[in-house]
């Protein structure tokens, strides 16, 4: 990071969240990056949701409670949770209760932002699953971390349905953005933060942090057993080699091929040819010995493009 860290506002909108509250904030908690605070919205919860919350605000000064006089829907809870951040913050980062961000997730957010200033909102990849076994959001050309104008994204979006804006949880905003308006998301609308997205990159740029790998090698030592760290590596690199696999057939460039040698080698994993070869040969068998999956592959893929040029 640069010496000036501008101040982030992390929100937290929740309502009946203690079964994942508490890993919710710890992971706020564990972040490298420091210059925040952070708001609770809680929604008039009735289990022990303000108990958790009010656990950790009373040890962490930067942690603070809104407690809403009535209950709202989950738009209008986000939009309340977007009212509540500081005056002085540059970014806004919301996690919802039952997500959790990884250590380094806001320092390389706000990293990205600050060497582009004309990016409004920066995404990022995201886990899936209990437990966590899929990677969501990709489809991002690579290496592209920054997308000019966000029509790009959404372009990719509309043309192919690939959606890589993800969920509040796994994009930063601007804070001047947020502030637009008084109410950030459309409260009529269930699919507000897409469409949040879309307004704003209209004439401002997406950008986009391309790291899952990376945090699994560096932090599974710290939160996992050495088992759990060496089968979640082997599913990773096999759906990791997998994924390359198949761009065998569309051969997108050397710079593509660059960038995953160069994030392979950073983790301690050299791109292995004889694996890849491996992964490509199997992807075309799998094509050939399951038309009918295939087929319906490509139907779903079909259905997300008309579905993505309908919306």
């Amino acid at each position: 990071m640069s010496r000036h860290e501008p101040f982030v506002s992390v929100v937290t909108p929740v309502y009946n969240g203690e079964t994942y509250l508490q890993e919710c904030i710890e992971s706020v908690l564990a972040q490298t990056y420091t210059n925040w605070d952070y708001t609770i919205v809680n929604n008039c919860s009735t289990d022990r949701t303000l108990e958790i919350a009010q656990r950790y605000s009373s040890r962490e000064p930067r942690i603070r409670i809104h407690n809403n006089e009535t209950f709202v829907r989950v738009n209008e809870n986000h939009n309340i949770s977007f009212r509540q951040i500081a005056p002085q913050s540059e970014y806004c980062k919301v996690v919802a209760a039952d997500d959790w961000l990884f250590p380094e997730c806001i320092e390389k957010m706000v990293d990205l932002a600050e060497k582009h200033p004309s990016v409004a909102i920066v995404g990022a990849y995201g886990l899936y699953g209990q437990p966590s076994t899929g990677v969501a959001w990709t489809g991002l050309p690579y290496p592209s971390t920054v997308v000019a104008g966000g029509r790009e994204a959404c372009r990719l979006r509309l043309l192919e349905g690939l959606y890589v804006f993800g969920t509040p949880t796994s994009v930063l905003y601007r804070s001047d953005i947020v502030r637009s308006r008084h109410a950030f998301f459309n409260e009529s609308n269930f699919h507000a933060d897409s469409e949040a997205c879309f307004e704003f990159l209209g004439d401002r740029d997406f950008g986009f942090v391309h790291q899952i790998l990376y945090e699994l090698v560096k932090y599974g030592s710290k939160f996992l057993s050495g088992d759990e760290l060496k089968h979640r590596t082997k599913e990773h690199l096999r759906d990791y080699y997998r994924s390359l696999g198949e761009r065998i057939y569309t051969w997108p460039g050397r710079e593509f091929w660059s960038f995953h040698r160069g994030k392979l080698a950073e983790v301690g994993y050299p791109l292995s040819v004889p694996r890849l070869a491996l992964a490509a040969m199997s992807y075309a068998l799998d094509i050939s010995l399951n038309p009918k999956s295939t087929a319906e592959a490509v139907i779903r893929r079909l259905r997300r493009i008309l579905s993505g040029r309908s919306r």
